[in-house]
């Protein structure tokens, strides 16, 4: 599959809204995910950059590089998020630019179920700001998500 970026880089927040980095693991070919959390975020003001599935770790690191966004999301359904997880965040957290920019990841992080293995706390440690594991529900990632338009200028 060829990722190419959508939108140029460059544009600032405004009135509230956030510029969102959405994405895949390199190992999921879902896209479903993709599109509604799209919708979800757009719905919330939010220009999102739409990645889609099977993103390479060095795509999304020089698409983050490139965009600077003020909130990464990460999102999976096959069931090997988790081990995905922790490699893509150990690689944004490596880079100065990135260190600090929200990143959050959601989905079926594994094949035994929700938090069944303290994915949780690990992915938390790793590096991601929240974890959204299947049970967790939209309206946690929504509220999070609205938390972060706080201190954004208008």
């Amino acid at each position: 599959m060829d990722h190419v970026a959508a939108v140029p880089a460059g544009r600032a927040a405004r009135n509230g809204d956030l510029t969102v980095l959405l994405t895949s693991v390199s190992s999921d070919s879902h896209t479903w995910n993709l599109v509604f959390l799209q919708l979800v975020l757009e719905e919330l003001g939010h220009q999102v950059h739409n990645l889609g599935a099977c993103v390479p770790d060095d795509l999304l690191i020089a698409e983050a590089e490139r965009l600077r966004p003020d909130l990464i999301v990460v999102s999976t359904v096959n069931g090997h998020g988790f081990h995905d997880g922790l490699r893509v965040i150990t690689q944004l957290r490596d880079r100065p630019g990135l260190s600090q920019v929200p990143a959050v990841i959601g989905g079926k992080l594994g094949i035994d179920g929700p938090g069944s293995d303290g994915s949780r706390a690990k992915l938390m440690s790793a590096g991601f700001d929240a974890v959204f594991d299947d049970g967790t529900g939209l309206t946690a990632f929504q509220s999070f998500v609205r938390q972060l338009t706080t201190g954004v200028a208008s």
